[in-house]
């Protein structure tokens, strides 16, 4: 994380002396990744592959966490980590690094952390992941229940989340996580995204918890299956019968969404960047959307900043790493109103980052320390 981002705080005009100490919520296991970029095609059975780049830094879960802290969103992470030099690591980076608060979270003796494997090539990603579920903390029981099979690695069922003003959740078919309901309850506004439903079902009902969601942000390919619809925008129509707010991720056209409390709906382009590593991409839009929701902002406004910071983030490689802060953010405004040949229409969708960041910002592009492990200082 850059030493020298602006502190911006997005919320700083709605706090109040009574509201919750933490703004985000969540919790889900930290991998350890490892990435490796600058491959000219995918690993060759029985040979071996150079590659040009390489990163390490806390994934799964981690990526979203570090996201949302780097917008100056007060963050709360509730994860299982390894007593291993892995786990000191991760756990490190984001307290330490990022200013994370992990004091929900906790370290479990002998258990190793999990790790998955990154290769980026041809503006896709192939992963290896590997690891155990973690046992609960001693005295205690997971409150969540899931169908066999599907735990994760490091997942925590935290009994009483902190009050916050948002949480996110991951929901999958068949599981309930009571955790849920209780933000909800507490008055968080809570946030979820979706996997891949390997049932074949994609039946809404089999998502429990999406009763207690304010906003549900799935991508093209899951909001149709999940609606049976055979367009994107239809499919966002559908879910804010279920949802206030149905955003719909569209990949390389942006992204739509529809406020049903409202009667909105929005669609922004996406960016035109060239991809080194999409690992953690969906994560950072989520953030990005999370943070424009708490402070009011717009729709369009907001789907227009979660398309940023994911455009950003695919620029550098790994997920947590390449999460872009206020620094990264107003670089790219200052340099992108300089450049020759822009839309003005196009520049005029962000102009209300103009209210947001300092009116000088350090030169694009930013360079950032490629990370490892072991660097004795």
């Amino acid at each position: 994380m850059s030493t020298d981002t602006p502190g911006i705080d997005p919320l700083l005009a709605l706090r109040a002396p009574r509201d919750p100490a933490c703004d985000v919520f969540l919790t889900g296991p930290v991998f350890l990744d490892i990435i490796f970029t600058g491959l000219d095609s995918a690993p060759v059975r029985g040979t071996e592959s150079w590659a040009r780049g390489m990163g390490s830094s806390p994934g799964g879960v981690a990526n979203m966490a570090t996201a949302l802290a780097r917008l100056g969103l007060r963050t709360s992470l509730a994860a299982a980590f390894g007593d291993d030099h892995y786990g000191e690591h991760c756990w490190d980076a984001l307290e330490q690094g990022e200013g994370i608060d992990l004091s929900m979270s906790h370290t479990v003796p002998g258990w190793h952390s999990p790790v998955t494997v990154s290769m980026a090539y041809e503006g896709e990603r192939t992963m290896v992941s590997h690891g155990h579920e973690a046992p609960a903390p001693t005295g205690t029981a997971p409150t969540g229940t899931a169908p066999t099979g599907t735990a994760a690695p490091g997942r925590v069922f935290p009994h009483c989340p902190p009050r916050a003003r948002a949480a996110i959740a991951s929901l999958a078919p068949g599981r309930s996580e009571p955790w849920v309901a209780t933000a909800a309850r507490n008055g968080a506004m809570v946030f979820a995204d979706v996997g891949w439903d390997e049932t074949g079902r994609w039946d809404l009902d089999a998502l429990p918890d999406l009763a207690h969601c304010a906003a549900f942000l799935p991508n093209a390919e899951e909001a149709m299956r999940y609606t049976r619809t055979d367009c994107p925008r239809t499919a966002a129509h559908a879910l804010a019968e279920r949802v206030p707010l149905a955003v719909v991720t569209l990949g390389a056209e942006g992204a739509y969404a529809v406020d049903r409390r409202t009667g909105a709906a929005a669609e922004v382009p996406a960016i035109e960047v060239e991809a080194l590593d999409p690992t953690g991409a969906g994560d950072v839009f989520v953030a990005g959307f999370v943070t424009g929701t708490l402070a009011d902002w717009p729709l369009a406004d907001r789907l227009a900043f979660a398309g940023l910071t994911a455009a950003l983030s695919v620029q550098e490689f790994g997920g947590s790493l390449s999460a872009p802060g206020w620094a990264e953010i107003a670089a790219w405004w200052q340099l992108i109103r300089t450049c020759e040949g822009q839309d003005p229409a196009a520049l005029e969708r962000y102009a209300f980052l103009d209210d947001l960041l300092p009116t000088a910002a350090r030169a694009w592009p930013l360079r950032r320390a490629v990370p490892t492990i072991g660097f004795r200082r």
